[in-house]
């Protein structure tokens, strides 16, 4: 087990100017799961390839543990990498798949026949050693990807969206199966994903890119509750948040207006003051769906136009909308009661719950505290 550092690693693809990754400083933790997340085209695959080997560093560093190994082919840096489409040998059996690089590596047939015993005792993988490929599910094969990284005992587990070929149902399971069994093996593992949910359920830590910079790196409930910026405020979180651009006022914010009377959303001066800075006028506010209420029209609130319901049982997403004094339209969502929620074509009014808004700056996108 060791630690990982990026120290100011950068990617520059051959015919382009705009790194893929740009200037990366990060330390990962020994025993730590780190999940790399963010939309396509941000940078993390190629993070997680700069570190495996398989992609050139044109400026920085990459350190596991104290050894520089920016210039060291792959088979020499001691990592395992499990890969988006499991990449197992159609010929071979489970128990050969497991071992082969073993095999290759000159290891003695009597321990490579104990590591995948033990490998397949942990994924629950024994029944099925003399099999094919073929005859397994996907998850099952998924599960024999990870067993041919466990057998090697590495120092680092690289793994390149692992569950993206697997249905809805499978994915929740095997994602509680590979974060249990890195929690149990210790073993420093580098996790990239595109999704969200995956990222705030897995990881210890989690590292949001865009554009190939770091835009925030922290535990999942960190990045919920303290987003940095609009853009991992916007990003984490299912739904997402509600992120509106609103004019300022003397105390605070002005939503809705050209339904029923404007509301004024209170921000601290503080927040006043450095929207002001720089700004043009406006204020970012974010609201979690979580964060907004059904009110009555007598308890004030904004009007919102319900557009779809999404009924979950006991809760219920509103999808819905509020007219600006401006023309235009801000889309909301409410999370609420999924046993009475409104219809479709209501008009509803909304309050935020004091204090749990997030206020950023218009033009910057930075988060304004107070």
């Amino acid at each position: 087990m060791a630690t990982v550092t990026f120290d100011k690693a950068s990617r520059i693809y051959p015919g382009s100017t705009t790194p893929a990754v740009d200037k990366l400083d990060l330390e990962i933790n020994d025993g730590e799961f780190l999940v790399l997340v963010g939309p396509s085209g941000c940078g993390k695959s190629t993070s997680l390839r700069m570190l495996a080997g398989l992609e050139d560093v044109n400026d920085g560093k990459i350190f596991i543990g104290d050894r520089d190994v920016t210039l060291l082919p792959p088979k020499d840096r001691d990592i395992a990498m499990v890969f988006q489409n499991y990449a197992l040998y159609p010929h071979m059996s489970v128990a050969e798949n497991m071992g082969f690089a073993l095999k290759i590596a000159g290891v003695p047939k009597d321990e490579i026949v104990k590591r995948v015993k033990e490998a397949a005792v942990i994924l629950d993988l024994e029944p099925y050693l003399e099999r094919k490929p073929k005859a397994l599910s996907g998850g099952q094969r998924q599960r024999v990807a990870m067993g041919r990284a466990i057998v090697r005992y590495p120092q680092v587990f690289l793994m390149d969206e692992p569950l993206s070929n697997l249905d809805a149902k499978l994915r929740v399971q095997t994602r509680t199966q590979i974060a249990s069994l890195q929690r149990r093996l210790g073993v420093t593992t580098v996790y990239v994903t595109h999704d969200q949910v995956e990222a705030m359920t897995m990881g210890d830590r989690v590292a949001v890119l865009k554009d190939g910079l770091l835009m925030q790196v922290g535990t999942p409930r960190e990045l919920y509750d303290h987003p940095n910026n609009v853009f991992v405020a916007g990003f984490m979180g299912s739904p997402a948040m509600n992120i509106l651009t609103l004019p300022l006022s003397e105390t605070g914010a002005i939503i809705g207006g050209k339904i029923g009377t404007p509301q004024n959303i209170e921000l601290t001066p503080a927040q006043r003051t450095a929207a002001h800075e720089g700004g043009d006028g406006n204020v970012v506010v974010g609201f979690r769906p979580e964060d907004l209420r059904l009110t009555s029209e007598g308890e004030g609130g904004w009007p919102v136009t319900v557009d779809v319901v999404e009924s979950l049982g006991a809760d219920a997403y509103v999808y819905g909308h509020v007219d600006a004094t401006d023309g235009s339209s801000k889309d909301i969502i409410v999370r609420t009661d999924g046993r009475t929620p409104p219809l479709r074509g209501d008009v509803v009014h909304i309050a935020n719950i004091p204090n749990h808004q997030h206020v950023f700056h218009a033009t910057t996108g930075a988060r304004l505290d107070v």
